[in-house]
C-alpha cells in the first residue's frame, strides 16, 4: 500500500495556495459589497480544494500512464515513480471530483443550478488538462485555463454563492488572483521545460522557451500589485496586498537570474507563498473595506 505521506506528495501540496486564495478573495469581495452568508464559504473551499487535488492527481495519472514523467527534476509523481497503481491514482482523481461535485451540488441548490453546469466544465477542463484526446495542457493553453478557472471563475463564483450577485469588485479582484496562479503553473513548466519538449508536451513554456518564459514569469507575479492599487479605489485596505511585494519579487529575481534545475522547486515554494500572502492580504483589505 501507498503511505499516506507519499499521497500527500502527489498531491502536491505547494499548488494548494492556487485553491486556497480565491475563495478567500473571493470572500473578501462579498463583504466589501454586502453581507454575505458565510457558512456558504468552507464549501467553496472544499470545491476549490477537490478540484485543485483532483487535477493534480489526473494529471499524475494521464502523464504516467503515457511514460512522459518517467525523467523529472520536480516533485515525487505517483504513477510515473511507481509509487502507486494507475488505477488508484486515477480512482483518487475521481474521488475528488465527486467530493467537489457534492459540495458544489450543495451550494447549487441554496442558490442557482446554473452552478451545476459550471462544476461540470469546471471537472471536464480538470480531466482535460492532460487527459482523454484533447490535452489541452500539451497545446499550451494550460495558463489561460488556470487564469479562468482558478481566477475568474472560482473568485466570482465564490463572492457569488455568498452574495447571490455578480460584482465589479469580484470580477476586478480576480485578475490578480488568476495571473498568481498562473505564476504556479509558469514556474512548474519551466521546471520541466527540457523533459516536455523531449516527451512531447507542448506547454506554453516549451513553445515560447525558456527567456520569454522567465520573462512572463515576472509579468504575472509583479502585475498584481496594480491591480490592488486599483481595488483600492473600492477598498483602500487593498493597499494591504502590497505587504507581499518582498514575496513577489525575490522569486521573480531568481528567474530573472537564469534559476535552473531543482532550484526551481524552491521557486516553486517561494511562489506558493506569495500568492498565499498576497491573496490573504487582499481578502482581509477588501473585508475591512
Amino acid at each position: 500500500m501507498t503511505a499516506p505521506a507519499t499521497w500527500l506528495a502527489g498531491a502536491r501540496p505547494r499548488t494548494l495556495p492556487a485553491a486556497i486564495v480565491p475563495v478567500a478573495v473571493g470572500t473578501g469581495a462579498a463583504a466589501a459589497d454586502g453581507s454575505p452568508i458565510w457558512w456558504r464559504a468552507p464549501l467553496a473551499l472544499i470545491v476549490a480544494l477537490a478540484l485543485q487535488v483532483g487535477v493534480n492527481y489526473a494529471n499524475d495519472y494521464s502523464d504516467g500512464v503515457r511514460g512522459t514523467d518517467t525523467e523529472r527534476v520536480g516533485p515525487l509523481r505517483l504513477v510515473g515513480s511507481g509509487a502507486a497503481r494507475p488505477r488508484t491514482v486515477l480512482l483518487a482523481a475521481v474521488a475528488c471530483f465527486l467530493a467537489a461535485a457534492l459540495a458544489g451540488l450543495a451550494l447549487a441548490a441554496v442558490t442557482t443550478w446554473w452552478l451545476v453546469a459550471v462544476g461540470a466544465v469546471a471537472i471536464a477542463a480538470a480531466w482535460l488538462y492532460t487527459g482523454g484526446a484533447v490535452r489541452y495542457g500539451y497545446r499550451g493553453l494550460g495558463e489561460l485555463a488556470v487564469f479562468l478557472f482558478f481566477g475568474v471563475v472560482a473568485v466570482v463564483g465564490t463572492s457569488y454563492v455568498l452574495l447571490e450577485k455578480v460584482t465589479w469588485t469580484a470580477v476586478v479582484a480576480s485578475v490578480p488572483v488568476g495571473l498568481l496562479a498562473c505564476g504556479l503553473l509558469v514556474v512548474n513548466n519551466l521546471r520541466d521545460l527540457n523533459t516536455d519538449r523531449k516527451a512531447g508536451k507542448r506547454t506554453l513554456a516549451v513553445l515560447i522557451g525558456d527567456h520569454h518564459t522567465r520573462e512572463l514569469y515576472t509579468a504575472l507575479m509583479l502585475l498584481p500589485f496594480p491591480l490592488a492599487a486599483a481595488l483600492a479605489l473600492r477598498s483602500p485596505f487593498a493597499l494591504l496586498a502590497f505587504l507581499a511585494t518582498t514575496l513577489a519579487v525575490t522569486p521573480a529575481r531568481r528567474i530573472l537570474n537564469n534559476t535552473v534545475g531543482l532550484e526551481l522547486v524552491d521557486v516553486l515554494r517561494q511562489t506558493g507563498k506569495a500568492q498565499l500572502a498576497y491573496g490573504l492580504l487582499l481578502a482581509i483589505g477588501l473585508s475591512i473595506g
